[in-house]
Order: C-alpha cells, then structure tokens, then sequence
C-alpha cells in the first residue's frame, strides 16, 4: 500500500525567506514589445516552501492584488489598468507559504520583471513600408543586400528612446554606428502572409544630442530567398521592404522618425545573402561615410544613396513576440586547423553546430576568401557536402547545389571583420580557401545562433557513452531551434510537422519550448488548408499556395498533420497551460475531420478488389492517400514519394487516428467539453476495433509484422490488455531476428524502449540501448558523432557521410534515460509536474545516474547510486508538489516538498510491476 507518510525517507526542509523567482509574462523572461494586454503571470514559489497559501502581485502602474488566498502562481490573468500600445510596467510578487509545522512564512519581495506592450494598432504607425528601387530582380542567390539610412537631429538627448521595425527580409539597425539590439535574423520566421513580427528596442542610451543616424541593412531572408529542400525562391514576394519608427519621448513630448521616402538607400557591402546558398562580401563596395562625424567601424557608417521607393505593405499582420528572440548563444574556438596540400586551410570545431563563423583575418585588399561549410570531411580531407545536396524533383536524377558558402573580399580597413549575419549554415568544419596566410585560432570563431530557450533539465549517468549520446541529442536539438523547429540546420532548415511532434516531449523536458511551439502552432493553423490537411512544413506561404504546388500531395500524412493535437497536448502536460489547448482545438476538429471523412469515403484499391462490399470496421480505416509512413527504416525500401501515394500505410495512418480521437477526448476533458470528450472516446475506441479487426490475427498477433507496428500496437493501446503479451512477444521476436537492434524509423523509435520497459522486457530495452553496432544510437557515439544522424549509417564503418548528419528525431531516446533510467516522470493525469513518480529502473550495469528538471512548480532532482548495500536514492521535490517513491523491495511512498533520501536495501523482495506513465494513451 503507498504510504502518505513523509517520514518514508530522511527529510531535509529547508525553510528561509527567499523570494519567488522564474517571474514569466505569458511564457516569456522578456515581454519587450508583447501584442498581449491581459498577460497571465507566472512565478515559482520559493525555495524551502511546501505550499503556497497566498500570493500579492504588485505593478508600477498601480495595480496591487492585495492578499489573495490562493495556491495559483502558474499564469494568473493580468488585471490592472487597461494596457494600450506603448504602456510599460514592473511587476513583482511575494507569497505566503505554508510550513511543515503549519506556520506560515511571508516571503520576500520577487525581483521585478518589465513588460512593454509595442504598436498594437495600424494607426500606431506613421512609418511606411520602403524599399530599394529594383527594376529587375536580380536571380536567386545573387541579390544584394541594400542600406537603407536617415540623419535626423535632436536638441537633446530623449528621456526615452524606442524603435519599432520589421521587414520583408532579414534586417539589422544601427544607430550611431551602433547594432541595435543583440537579436538575429529579425524580424524571424513566421508564415508572413498572416503574421510578421515587430522588435521592439530600448534605443534610449545609443542617441545623442545632435545630428544622429538610423541605418538598416536588408537582405531576402525567408521573404524572397531561396528555402527548403526545394530551393523554392520568392515564397512571399519578390521585393524586400523595411518599415522601421522610432519614438523619442521626454516629458509629454514625443517625436516620430519613420521610414518613407525621405530615407536615402545605397549599396551595402553585400553582394548576395541567402540563407541557403550563403553570403558573398565585399568591402570595398562601401561608400566614404558622410562626415567625420562617427569613429565606428566603415561598415556601420550610412554613405550616400539615393531615395527610397515607398512599397505596399500590411500592418494588419503584425505583433509582438510569442517566443524567445534568436541569438548568438554561445562561441567555439577551432580544435584543430589543418593546411591542405591543395592551400585549403580546414577548421575543425569539434562540434556540429548551426550558424556562422566570424574571420578576422582577411587577404590582402582586393582578395577574395571563400569558405566552405559542412559537417564532414571527404577523402581528400577537405570539406565536402555532397551527402546534403537535395534530389531536384523537376529534373529525376539530378541534384541541386548544398550551398553554405560565403565570400569575402577585404578593402584593406583596419579591424574589417567578416561576419556573415544574413545567412546560417550547419556545419563542424570550415574549409578557407584563398586565404594566403596562416590562420590562427584566434583568427576565426564560431557563432551559435538558436532560439535563446531557457535551459530546463539535466541528466548524467555512471556510463559515459550514454553521457556523450545525452549530449549529442541536445546539440543537435539547440542546432535546429532556430526560429522554428527545423529537421535540419543545413540541407532544409524546415519546420517539418513530424520531426516535432515525435521530439516534443523530449524537448519539453530539456528546454523550456512552451513560447518557441506557441509560435511555431500559430504558423501551422495559418498554413491549414481549407479541408482540414495541416501542411507538411510551416511556416509555409500558406494553403493557397502549398495546396497547388506539384508536390501538394505529400501534405495531410498521418504522424505529420497529427501534430496539431500531439503538440499542444504535450506543451499542455509540460505547462498545465489549458489555454494552448484552447487556441488550437478548432484546427485540430478540423485535421480530425479531414481524417475522418478520408476514412469513411475512401476504400484502398486492393482492399476494394478483394471484397467489393466494404466490412463495417472499414469505415474506420484510414487507408488512402499519401503517407510518409515509418520513414527511413533500417534496411527498408528506398523511399519512393510517388509510388507511397497509392500505397496501403493503412496500419500506420489507422493507428495515429486512433492516438488523435484518445488525445483529443482527453483535450476535451481538460477543457470541461465533457459531451465531447465523450463522442470521441466512442469514435476512438471504434478506430481501435477496426484496427485490431483488421491487422490482428486469430493468436494476437500483427500482420503486418515489424517492429515500428507492434510498437504503435502497444504505445496507442491498439490492443486489448490480454493481447499486449502477444504482440510484446512478437516485438521481441522481431527485435532478436535483427541481432537485438533498433528496426524503427522515424514515427516509431520514441516509442520503442518505453514499450518495450512497460511490458515487462527491460533488459531488453537496455540491451538495444546499449547496442554499438549498426543500427544503434552508440555507433553515432562510437563514430564520433556530435549531433544525432537523420540515418542509423548516417556515418559508414569507412568515414562516408550520407545525408544529414544533424536531425534530432532518433535522440527522443533520451526520454528513456530520464523517465526510466533516472526514474522521473509525471503520473498519469498530471500536468504541470503537480505529482510525479519517482522510481529508478537501473540495468545495462549502471551504478549511478542523476536528473534534474525545473517544472513550473520548481526544480525536482532525482539521484540514484548502488553500492553493496542496495540502492540508494535522493530527491528534490518542489513545493505544491506529490512525488510518489517506487524502489524494490520497499512499499511506495508519498513524499512532499523538501529533500529526501531514500534506501532499498539488496536483500529486498520484488514488488508487483507499476503501471508507468505514457503521453499517449
């Protein structure tokens, strides 16, 4: 029986006057330039509190809660006086918190944290849309990046100073010389035809009294340049545009600078930016600067142009910022720089990573140094990027060029630095060519660029491979967190559905991705066509377009447009956050009646010839149509996109219909859509009849037989309890007749050692974790991987690279080290990490292993170590917060706020196997 007593382990509460931290506006650290007047506030209590009784929430604009008795401190609704364009203020907050003795203790005061709301409304905007005059658009990959600039004067330096700007294109502001702001690819990727983010910037410190300079530079971007696998060029437009306002504001006054056709465009030193072919530069194309006036370097200084050509544009799309902005996070310096016989030098960073390097030794003045990015090296030990060059559909057998690579030619300046902040690149190495002189390693630097997400949880284990393989799968999710979820950072850098909603879970664990997928949904419900299909990729240019490209038929794939429903539902377990639900539930009915309709009025061709009268389960089988199906399987079929159209994937796209009707009756439930939940309860359980009836036989066993289906059996409860026996045989079967190795694709492998562990085989789930030959996770260690490999040989046994060897999707297995290995998890029907299970399931040898997470109730730590005397345990847990202790041997225990330590002896007995939790039911 579970035990509610604390007493159940050692006890170490700490209690102090500490304040609530992790202050949050909506899902943000910064709320600068929020299109949200009524933000929910988040905190977490304070450290050493077992529950918060009260809370009192006070603001600089003179909102003040008083004390409310009240455990909430997850999104509690602003409201204070009403927030309109412009208004700013700090909030902060204290609690009451109750003590293990029934005291209670006030806390102090949080730190405040600022919002600011920016231009909410079209009239806010006395700025208009301009751009370069461009009577030919020059191709794709050889646009330049133009200046665009205005000198304006101030008597005196404004109390206060904000710019506002966004673009057709990626843009940057400088002021003064100055980069304003340390954000990157702004104004970011979103689907641009419904909605295009605005930054907004503190400019008060870099103004001066005087004569006073605002100049942006513009490039493509996601705009016009060329995308995605494709290449497909001018997806929204095909000309830039910037609109840009500053407001310098002292006293009642305030003075408004916006982009018209007073502002002067000139050449940049930009020949050609594109986020997939590169950046080519030159610096001499810079005009002398105007005056004398400024000390900073040539390239921040506006020349001379001509006038500016005022273009049409929306203010009805814009808004303010639902993710964290991108940025340069983190630099690495070479590991190794090696001169070719051929004069190449190639730089090793020792780390795959996504985003650009920065050369501050250039050639002489009029040379010109290309760089060459990739991820591996060929034969001759340079840099190669074949294995990323993508198939050009329009020409069968032909290939188009991989890009990433940048040119640059010095003018001879002092201090001229080369850094390539219109473009990103995926790469470990850089090849230099051109460049005569040695390079030292303080002469080039490489940037990280990703979505500056908040750091969430950790793990380390006795067993360094598994540390590396841990490591590995957070790099290669930080190299495609830029912006969007990206597949890759390299050959496509897209925001791929289904690579999302399989690693989203994982994700959640590891980084605070609440906002990042917030954002990413809005695009994916913009991109939704008329009929209910989600799009494979958003942002995309929308259903008016993707739904009449060629390839519009690879749209609407199970396991792809379910991420409508899989992906707000594990944001909403990780946050407690209904209102993410909410905000998609009419996109997900409509995905399910795209589904729904599919499957009761299509019948697959082969079924029809073989039984002209359709069974009455078949109107639940979802069988036509194109699907991606598992998806690059080990040994599988090379993938055929347009035979797959007329494929039978109905036991893959049946048993995601039936995961989509299970989630969304427990979406339902969460949102009090009680008749609901229970029609698609109903509907769900009649999926799950059809596919049993149809790809099950007489003993229980799959058809259909691989690994990937008797995985999706047993995750999505496709079975009944007394088959589960059968099918986990038959898995364990299909797994032995491949030397005990991974058999999964995409779809399928997040699922597979979770199964596998919760139906009894978990030696068996080590021995396939711990596996080092091919197809396993620990070949990519063994082989020197620093990111995960979109294929299981992503790296052969003789050093060849084949396609991207920086895809997250196969690292979902680092749930397992957490939820398994580790032993946290939530417990089923939490959300919010309100009650988790704390059970350790050690194998493969371990002695140790350790994680950490920081919930929205506060930070939870789970450590384990075996010694001779048993198991030992301890545990963090957060206030507000139930952990359940399940070790061998020892009856389960409830253990409440504090710091507890936990022993199981050797000798101990067995206990009856616990139900452990899924996402999925």
């Amino acid at each position: 029986m579970t035990s509610t007593s604390l007493d159940a382990g050692v006890e170490e509460t700490h209690l102090a006057q500490h304040a609530p931290t992790r202050l949050r506006a909506e899902h943000l650290l910064e709320a600068m330039g929020t299109a949200n007047t009524r933000p929910r506030l988040s905190w977490c209590p304070p450290e050493g509190t077992l529950l918060q009784a009260a809370y009192q929430i006070t603001t600089s604009n003179g909102w003040d809660t008083g004390r409310m008795e009240s455990a909430q401190h997850l999104l509690v609704p602003y409201s204070g006086p009403a927030l309109e364009s412009r208004s700013r203020f700090e909030w902060q907050v204290r609690t009451w918190n109750t003590n293990a003795d029934g005291t209670e203790t006030e806390s102090a005061w949080s730190k405040p944290m600022p919002v600011e709301l920016g231009l909410l409304h079209a009239s806010d905007w006395a700025a208009r849309w301009i751009g370069p005059e461009e009577p030919v658009v020059p191709a794709p990959r050889e646009r330049p990046g133009y200046a665009l600039h205005k000198t304006f004067t101030v008597a005196a330096a404004p109390e206060v100073g904000r710019a506002y700007a966004t673009a057709h294109g990626i843009y940057e502001l400088f002021l003064n010389g100055q980069r304003v702001g340390d954000q990157q690819l702004t104004p970011g990727s979103t689907s641009y035809n419904t909605t295009l983010q605005v930054q907004a910037y503190d400019i008060t410190a870099l103004l001066r009294p005087g004569t006073n300079t605002i100049r942006a530079v513009l490039t493509d971007g996601w705009y016009r340049g060329t995308f995605g696998y494709t290449r497909d060029a001018g997806m929204y437009g095909t000309h830039t545009a910037l609109l840009a306002q500053l407001e310098l504001r002292s006293g009642d006054s305030r003075t408004v600078i916006g982009t018209d056709e007073s502002w002067l465009v000139s050449r940049s030193e930009i020949l050609s930016a594109d986020l997939m072919g590169g950046q080519r530069v030159d610096f001499r194309r810079l005009d002398e600067p105007e005056g004398k006036e400024s000390a900073a370097p040539k390239e921040l200084q506006a020349p001379k142009g001509s006038a500016a050509v005022v273009r049409n544009g929306s203010y009805e799309t814009l808004t303010g910022p639902v993710a964290p902005p991108t940025r340069l996070v983190e630099e690495l310096v070479p590991v190794s720089i090696t001169r070719l016989a051929s004069g190449h030098q190639v730089v090793d960073f020792g780390q795959n990573i996504h985003g650009w390097v920065r050369l501050t030794r250039l050639g002489a003045p009029g040379e010109t140094v290309t760089l060459v990015y990739g991820e591996a090296l060929g034969a001759d030990g340079d840099v190669t990027l074949d294995h990323l060059r993508p198939h050009d559909f329009r020409r069968p057998g032909q290939f188009l060029s991989a890009g990433q690579v940048d040119e640059v030619t010095a003018s001879g300046a002092p201090g001229e630095v080369f850094e390539p902040r219109h473009t990103t690149h995926g790469f470990q190495y850089v090849s230099v060519q051109g460049l005569p002189a040695d390079l030292a390693p303080g002469d080039i630097t490489a940037c990280l660029v990703q979505t500056d997400l908040e750091s969430l949880g950790t793990f380390t284990c006795s067993d360094e491979r598994l540390n590396k393989l841990h490591e590995i799968v957070q790099w290669s999710f930080r190299d495609n967190a830029c912006e969007v979820p990206t597949d890759c950072p390299q050959r496509e850098k897209a925001g791929w559905t289904g690579d999302w909603q399989l690693f989203v879970p994982t994700a959640a664990y590891l980084y605070d991705v609440a906002g990042f997928s917030r954002k990413w949904l809005n695009d994916v419900r913009a991109d939704q066509w008329e009929n209910g299909v989600i799009a494979n990729i958003s942002p995309s240019p929308g259903p008016d377009t993707t739904s009449a490209d060629f390839m519009a038929f690879v749209n609407g794939s199970a396991g792809w447009g379910d991420a409508i429903v899989m992906v707000p539902w594990e944001l909403y377990l990780a946050t407690r956050d209904t209102h993410i639900l909410e905000e998609n539930w009419e996109a997900m009915k409509r995905w399910l009646g795209f589904v729904r309709t599919t499957a009761e009025s299509n019948r697959h061709p082969d079924r029809a010839a073989a039984n002209p009268a359709p069974a009455p389960h078949e109107q639940y089988l979802w069988d036509t149509g194109f699907h991606w199906g598992e998806w690059m399987e080990p040994d599988g079929p090379e993938p055929d996109l347009f035979a797959a159209r007329s494929a039978d994937h109905g036991i893959v796209a049946t048993a995601y219909y039936r995961n989509t009707t299970t989630l969304m009756a427990l979406i339902a439930g969460a949102l009090g859509r009680r008749e609901e939940a229970v029609v698609l309860a109903e509907l769900s359980e009649n999926v799950r009849q059809a596919w049993s009836t149809e790809y099950l036989d007489s003993a229980g066993h799959v058809t259909q037989p691989s690994q990937a289906n008797c995985v999706r059996a047993l995750a999505f409860d496709l079975v009944r309890e007394e088959q589960r026996a059968a099918v986990t045989a038959q898995l364990v079967s299909l797994i032995r007749a491949a030397g005990t190795h991974v058999g999964t694709g995409f779809l399928a492998t997040p699922y597979l050692l979770p199964v596998l562990a919760e139906n009894g085989e978990l030696d068996l789930a080590y021995e396939l974790l711990m596996q080092d030959s091919e197809p396993s996770w620990l070949v990519m260690v063994d082989r020197g991987a620093t990111t995960m490999w979109e294929l299981w040989n992503g790296l052969d046994a003789d050093g060849h690279p084949r396609q991207s060897l920086n895809h997250y999707s196969k690292g979902a297995v680092v749930s397992f080290l957490h939820r398994y290995t580790a032993g946290l998890r939530q417990a089923p029907g939490s959300a919010g990490y309100e009650r988790i299970i704390i059970e350790p399931r050690p194998g493969a040898g371990l002695t140790s292993a350790a994680t950490s997470h920081i919930s929205p109730q506060g930070l939870i730590e789970v450590q384990w170590v075996t010694d001779d005397g048993g198991l030992q345990l301890s545990a963090a847990v957060p206030p507000g917060t139930i952990a359940e202790v399940r070790l061998p041997g020892q009856p389960p225990a409830v253990a409440g706020p504090g710091k507890h330590h936990f022993p199981a002896p050797a000798s101990g007995g067995t206990t009856p196997e616990p139900q452990l939790v899924r996402s999925a039911p």
